[in-house]
């Protein structure tokens, strides 16, 4: 069973080991459920979880002073095996041999329990988001450390403390020492939190503390000089691009040799020349052989309509996508259908700003994909079985992730909930409707210019993130035959702006007589491919129909050579026309 589990158990019992393989000499962790596991990154290339008959007999006998037995190992819930019911907490003393103060104690809630003048433990306290206190790391003799309660989920060490900070700066450090020796170098002024496990579990804990951290302006990475140190900067580094700097160390290893060596200022100058992060990326020209020679054929996703996907050879990671169409032409319906293939034939996450309709009408309208009909309108009988498994099998996934906000539209914030949604839930296809909405709350009075910014902005997150963006764009008023009532589309109607279309690596557009008297050829939708920088191939790409009773779209052959009365038989029955959909 141990074998099959990638990634540990957040409550160690004891950490700071030699790993058994040799390459590590304080990174091997022991878990109450009978295994070890190593973080340091330079383990990477060998084995890195071992069961407890394969740790060394001195691990073994660890765990055999904590009740861990071959019984215990199979058992799957630790918290079972060790309920604590409540937390240790010592008194409020200075830690001398650090120089670290009963203040700077004071402020982080560490507490000391101290037997004749000697200190046997550091409680290091750890907090929920709701303010709790929920866990104990405990430092014993040494480099030995056990949890207390349970960690799984808590907060970075000090975060607590400077949840409502007005600092522009936040430091980021390796370990609890670390951040009270920080707090006190900087003169006990500047917020310092810790990473819970040391620089192999960093960027877990910085994923799921990430609102905290990027709600500061600059994010100071102060890791330790070493190898597994400098390789975990690098990584927290590419989740803030724009805000990182990271401290170099030169004459100590951490931050707690420094304030034990009175070097505060040194310590001091080096973080405020911390570089900010910037990746490489110049190369000259002569060096990209090996890299075009073992460059892999583009991924794409093979589109669900057969004429699309002729012209675009399907979607691919790191492209922006344009849909453009006059008013209620279907545009969001298109995305749905896009966003529930995604889940069906991926194993990525998507994210879904739908940023005119209401949370709930999204949700439904994924639904009733599933479902295989409208669940939102009131004709519509379904059983609770039905409604229950349509849930299931879309939301209830845990493959989606919305933006709720309606109303909040500025671009920044737009920017910030995309590149959360890659980071830290992990979404590697956004769906957004639309980018015209988003101008309304752009300081600039010049549409066009507000589109070209936000349009740029976007296209640069998607390339930055290597994500697929599909999203919706109004056009203006043809000076023809308007979109409503079947008028061709074209990149010149492009709403506000050429950018637009300039960024976009795909642009779709969407055409359908509305008010054509044949109800069938009402809910027939033309997709005319306007730019497409993959293969240049545009043109009209296939034909969609709007099934009322299934709320699906399928892609039919040209209309106009299918009989008419047969076309208008197959749509009697009633019910809504596809533009109220």
């Amino acid at each position: 069973m141990l074998d099959n589990l990638s990634t540990p158990s957040e409550e160690a019992l004891v950490t700071h080991q030699p790993c058994p393989c040799g390459r590590s000499s304080d990174a091997f962790s022991l878990y109450r459920d009978g295994h070890g596991y190593c973080f340091s990154l330079s383990c990477k290339d060998e084995k890195k979880r071992y069961s407890k008959q394969e740790l060394p007999e001195e691990m073994q006998s660890m765990l055999d002073q904590y009740g861990v037995t071959e019984e215990t190992e199979q058992k799957e819930s630790t918290e079972e095996l060790f309920p604590f019911v409540s937390l240790s907490k010592g008194t409020f003393t200075g830690i001398s041999k650090r120089k670290i103060t009963r203040e700077t104690c004071k402020l982080f809630n560490v507490t000391l329990k101290v037997e004749d003048g000697a200190e046997l433990n550091h409680y290091y306290p750890y907090y929920n988001a709701e303010g709790e206190h929920v866990a104990n790391k405990v430092r014993g003799k040494g480099k030995s450390f056990l949890w207390e309660g349970i960690g799984k989920g808590s907060l970075l060490f000090g975060q607590q403390i400077f949840g409502s900070s007005t600092s522009k700066a936040v430091t980021l450090v390796e370990g609890e020492l670390d951040a009270l020796s920080t707090y006190q170098l900087l003169g006990s002024r500047y917020p310092v939190v810790s990473v819970k496990n040391g620089a192999g579990n960093a960027l877990k804990d910085c994923k799921n503390s990430y609102k905290f951290l990027n709600s500061f302006k600059e994010i100071v990475i102060c890791f330790d000089r070493d190898e597994s140190g400098t390789l975990a900067a690098n990584q927290v580094s590419k989740l803030f691009p724009n805000k990182s700097k990271v401290v170099t160390l030169e004459e100590g290893k951490d931050p707690s040799d420094y304030l034990m060596e009175n070097r505060s200022a040194d310590f001091t100058r080096r973080w405020f020349a911390a570089e900010k992060y910037t990746p490489a990326n110049i190369i000259r020209g002569e060096d990209l052989l090996d890299r075009l020679r073992n460059q892999p054929t583009p991924e794409s996703l093979i589109l669900p309509w057969d004429g699309l996907q002729d012209l675009t050879y399907g979607i691919r990671k790191g492209e922006m996508w344009t849909i453009t169409s006059g008013s209620g032409m279907g545009k969001t319906q298109v995305l749905r259908e896009l966003s529930y293939h995604i889940q069906q034939h991926t194993e990525d996450n998507i994210g879904l700003l739908f940023l005119e309709d209401p949370l709930e009408d999204a949700a439904r309208g994924l639904m009733s994909l599933s479902a295989g009909k409208p669940l939102h309108l009131p004709t519509t009988e379904f059983s609770t079985d039905e409604w229950e498994s349509a849930f299931t099998d879309t939301l209830g996934t845990g493959r989606y992730v919305f933006f709720d906000s309606f109303g909040s539209n500025d671009i920044d914030t737009i920017v910030d909930t995309i590149r959360y949604m890659r980071y830290a839930c992990d979404c590697r296809y956004i769906l957004l409707d639309h980018i015209s909405i988003l101008v309304s709350d752009q300081s600039a009075g010049d549409e066009r210019k507000a589109l070209d910014e936000i349009a740029t902005k976007l296209k640069t997150l998607t390339i930055e993130l290597d994500i697929w963006l599909g999203m919706v764009s109004h056009s203006k008023r043809p000076s023809g035959k308007s979109h409503e009532e079947g008028g061709q589309t074209s990149l010149s109607e492009l709403r506000g702006t050429a950018g637009i279309g300039q960024l976009s690596n795909m642009v779709l557009g969407l055409e359908r007589n509305g008010q054509d008297p044949d109800l069938y050829l009402r809910n027939v939708t033309l997709i005319r491919v306007l730019k497409n920088r993959f293969s240049g191939l545009t043109g009209p790409a296939c034909y969609l129909h709007y099934d009322r009773k299934t709320g699906r779209l399928t892609q039919i052959d040209d209309p106009s050579s299918t009989s008419t009365s047969t076309a208008s038989e197959d749509a009697e029955g009633g019910g809504e026309d596809f533009e109220k959909v």
